[in-house]
């Protein structure tokens, strides 16, 4: 490439290989190295530049307790856990280890110098101050676990007589299990790191501290009986569960974590909801999680997935035990083998083959009334099994229901775990107080003393950005909403050549397609009449979904002289269509036809038309509405300097399902000086891997000897320059969503890295700015006003007080929050190059709030990440992922010889790839 070449006139670069790369021969490619050794330090997130100024002031309550350390001198002791059955074998079951610990404290109370414990239920326990030794090796006796052996009612199993089983168990106490304990020394954490934290001097220390008052948290709550996930805590109590249908609970609970922040150390509470399988008994849970009415009709294939690992009690001794599998045959067809002694006296032992059900009516003389022709429950070992009747057994209360939701269920859920703001207050002014945290022993040791008053919080209100709408109208949004009511979209499409197709939907198509080209008409979207509308056939509608979408495309083919510039899609289930993914993929994949589903309620309005409108104009490359400082145009370090903005997400298959490969987005501003045109490149990657691995990829070039980017990054950037005048990017600005803390670094030397990688690759000697800023939504601050029952205002922001002590992150609420109470995203500035003010940054990111081209109302997170998880949700649907079995691992992930290559994703048609198909 020409140095002497202005940068703003460059041709669509070249391919370029720097120069200390060797040529390699393609069977070599696994043995490259991903990536060119730097030496430069490694990056950390930046500390806060300053506080903002812009905005009207607002005193707000958050719900952040403040935390007042009395002792700041101490120590924790940190010791590792092994834990052993007599055996030698380690214990690899949860949920035991609490139960092994709290007897060793009772049993060796004074070898271990009466200390308490904070123990995380697995491998670490910590101590205030030290043990008397370093090492311990404890042997302590637990009775009556529940196990897989034969159980105390004489459940037929295993080679044991029932009888027999009950006589031994009255001269020892039932089921007792011998466990050896191992304590050893693994470090010391001086609290005083915590004030360091406080400080600014974020350690490993002052993390390591946190995390050992946060595991006293845990403790507290499962002396209680408390559901532990994560740091949330579950209480069994049937007030707090609400039914979602399917045999699938909602579980109110509380999430409590211990926070650093400007303002001190501070105790975090929030409402928090959980999953659970309904509690009782067996047979109704799978009556309502098939949605069947009889037993006789339930799918044992699909009982024996779901049930597997649960836990039940089984009557009539109401022990509990492990769900393993089901059992071949009906109950009264499944023997065993029962051991009797003779009735004279005599020891003589003889075994009579026995049906599970003969045995409990006939022997033990429990009355079963529909069990007889179900399968058993087995709660033994696969190979030595022990059976229960179905009807017989109750799902225990507070089990995680870790399946995917359907959509009715997810509506339910988020309809009714929503509170108002004054009652969230509330509730969690009642849970501090219950909580009782002061009466924990660890906690008052650390002397740690928690103040029972919301923390207050001085926010901003930032105004509302002007906008553009068509016929030069400008207009401000009001309390984050606006509408086109009398309004023309800024630049509207012309629709020349469309059609309709119907997949068996009740709808007038004649009514739906005048009323919306009439209201396309009052929003300047000229629409002519469809070309055709196509019913789909009723011989089709029963069968599998592709096989719908292709009889539909070839009648669609049969009649229309050429590719139409849209299809209108009528689909007969809302949300959850099986046609919806096949549809998109062959229209965007193999024909580059942009396609707009609709789903019509009852009654189509004008309200719903525009809607619609709004994303078939922005998927044809028109604009609704623009911000007026882009048209000006006048963005503070944007407008006068290249600058591309990426929006990166990476979303996860349905829980339970660990094979299906994870789908990484990224999407990438283009027209600059504009921030409201996006385009998006997707991929698939290895399953639950929340870093993305494709920014910047090389592989052989086949018509070059060397190698060849074939990086999601390359792809964008081009598109860039041809769309923005030939100009490269001095400035890049990135907006990351969904990764914790402990992932920033990660963040910034990892995919940053690529990133760089990927323009170096382009030109050695580019060298652009970044702004690298992390969005949270998944953390568990709210804010309130006093006093008040409505939400925070939109454009809300906080950068004070419960903010980092020294990191550069702020709080803001874009949106009106008109349900529940306001959850603020949480923006995290780990890199700023370019250099913004404070009061810069967060206008950008308010304004980029306003941006998205589906709504007419401000978002909550900026308009780059909600298209990133648009795009991935979209192509996600592409491939028939769902289809994999819940177990295997053969479709992406880790081996023994390493990962395993994921299915790709179709690659769009060069129609649509720079569309803005997943609005």
């Amino acid at each position: 490439m020409d140095p002497s070449e202005p940068s703003e006139a460059l041709p669509p670069p070249p391919l370029v290989i720097p120069p200390n790369l060797v040529p390699i021969k393609a069977e070599q490619i696994a043995e490259v190295p991903r990536k060119v050794t730097k030496t430069q330090p490694k990056r950390v997130p930046m500390a806060r530049p300053g506080l903002g100024r812009k905005g009207n002031k607002l005193p707000l309550l958050t719900n952040h307790f403040s935390v007042t350390p009395t002792k700041g001198d101490g120590y924790f002791f940190h010791y590792s856990v092994s834990l052993f059955y007599e055996d030698g074998k380690p214990v690899d079951g949860k949920g035991i280890g609490r139960r092994v610990i709290d007897r060793v404290q009772q049993t060796y109370d004074t070898e271990l110098d009466r200390k308490d414990f904070a123990y995380d239920g697995e491998k670490s326990l910590f101590t205030i101050g030290a043990l008397p030794q370093n090492n311990f090796e404890f042997t302590v006796v637990l009775e009556d676990i529940s196990s897989n052996r034969v159980p105390a009612n004489g459940s037929p199993g295993g080679n044991d007589s029932p009888g027999e089983g009950d006589r031994k168990r009255l001269r020892r106490p039932y089921q007792s299990k011998t466990f050896k304990v191992e304590i050893s020394f693994a470090a010391k954490i001086p609290m005083q790191s915590i004030a360091n934290a406080l400080r600014g001097n974020d350690t490993d220390n002052s993390q390591e501290a946190l995390r050992v008052l946060d595991i006293i948290l845990r403790q507290h709550a499962s002396k209680q009986g408390c559901l532990l996930v994560r740091q949330s805590f579950f209480n069994n109590d049937p007030r707090n569960f609400t039914d979602l249908g399917g045999g699938v609970s909602g579980c109110r609970g509380f999430h409590s974590s211990f926070r650093t922040t400007q303002g001190g150390l501070s105790l975090n509470i929030d409402v928090s909801t959980t999953m659970i399988v309904k509690p009782g008994p067996v047979v109704d849970f799978l009556l309502a999680n098939q949605n069947v009415r009889y037993p006789n009709d339930i799918d044992w294939s699909k009982a024996k997935r779901m049930l597997k690992n649960l836990r039940v009690k089984t009557k009539p001794a109401n022990n509990e035990f492990k769900i393993v599998g089901l059992s071949e045959l009906p109950c009264n067809q499944q023997l065993f083998t029962l051991k009797q002694r003779n009735g004279n006296g005599d020891a003589e032992v003889h075994s009579v083959e026995v049906t599970v059900y003969d045995y409990f009516v006939n022997y033990r003389h429990i009355e079963l009334s529909y069990s007889a022709t179900l399968p058993c429950i087995n709660v033994g070992k696969p190979k030595r099994p022990t059976y229960f009747p179905l009807e017989l057994c109750a799902l225990v209360s507070l089990q995680r229901y870790t399946k995917s939701l359907s959509t009715l269920q997810r509506s339910s859920l988020v309809e009714r775990s929503r509170q108002k703001p004054q009652e969230r207050m509330k509730v969690l002014t009642d849970a501090l107080k219950s909580n009782n945290y002061d009466a924990d022993p660890m906690l008052r040791a650390c002397g740690i003393s928690i103040n029972s008053h919301f923390t207050q919080v001085e926010a901003r209100v930032l105004s509302a950005p002007k906008l553009k709408a068509g016929n030069g109208e400008d207009f401000f949004p009001r309390n984050g909403r606006w509408n086109f009511n009398n309004k023309k979209l800024l630049e509207p499409t012309r629709i020349e050549r469309w059609v309709v197709v119907n997949f068996s939907a009740r709808c007038n198509t004649q009514n739906l397609c005048q009323d919306l080209i009439r209201c396309g008409g009052q929003k300047g979207v000229i629409i002519n009449p469809p070309f055709d509308v196509f019913e789909e056939s009723p011989q089709w509608r029963r069968a599998p979904p592709t096989v719908r979408v292709d009889k539909m495309c070839e009648q669609m083919q049969s009649k229309l002289p050429g590719a139409p510039q849209f299809i209108l899609c009528i689909l007969s289930e809302r949300k959850n269509s099986d046609i919806y993914g096949p549809w998109k993929r062959k229209n965007l994949s193999d024909f580059g036809v942009a396609t707009q589903c609709i789903a019509p309620t009852a009654r189509i309005n004008d309200q719903y038309l525009t809607n619609v409108l709004l994303k078939i104009n922005a998927k044809l490359g028109g604009m609704n509405s623009l911000l007026a400082i882009e048209q000006s145009p006048s963005i503070p370090l944007i407008s006068k300097i290249p600058t591309i903005i990426l929006g990166m997400d990476v979303s996860h298959g349905s829980p339970g399902q660990s094979d299906v490969p994870s789908i990484a987005a990224v999407v990438s501003s283009r027209q600059w000086p504009l921030i409201s045109r996006y385009r998006a490149s997707v991929r698939t990657q290895s399953p639950k891997v929340e870093m993305i691995d494709s920014l910047f990829k090389l592989v052989p070039d086949d018509e070059n000897i060397g190698m060849k980017d074939i990086g999601i990054i390359r792809e964008l950037l081009l598109d860039f320059y041809t769309s923005s005048g030939k100009r490269k990017p001095d400035q890049i600005i990135i907006f990351r969503d969904g990764v914790s803390e402990s992932q920033f670094n990660q963040v910034l030397n990892i995919e940053l890295d690529q990133i760089i990688e990927a323009c170096k690759f382009l030109d050695e000697k580019w060298d652009p700015r970044f702004t690298v800023i992390v969005a949270q939504k998944n953390h568990h601050t709210k804010f309130f006003q006093p006093g008040s029952p409505d939400n925070v205002p939109p454009g809300t922001v906080v950068d004070n007080k419960v903010c980092h002590p020294r990191n550069n992150d702020f709080y803001m609420c874009a949106h009106a929050g008109m349900i529940g109470t306001t959850r603020p995203t949480h923006y995290h500035v780990l890199l700023d190059e370019i250099g913004f003010s404070p009061d810069d940054l967060q206008e950008l990111v308010h304004s980029l709030s306003y941006v998205y081209q589906r709504s007419t109302t401000a978002i909550s997170v900026v308009a780059p990440i909600c298209y990133a998880h648009l795009a991935a949700s979209q192509m996600s649907q592409f491939i028939k992922f769902e289809d994999m079995s819940e177990t295997s691992s053969g479709h992406g992930g880790m081996t023994s010889a390493g990962p395993v290559p994921v299915q790709q994703l179709p690659v769009l048609h060069p129609n649509v790839s720079s569309s803005m198909f997943f609005c």
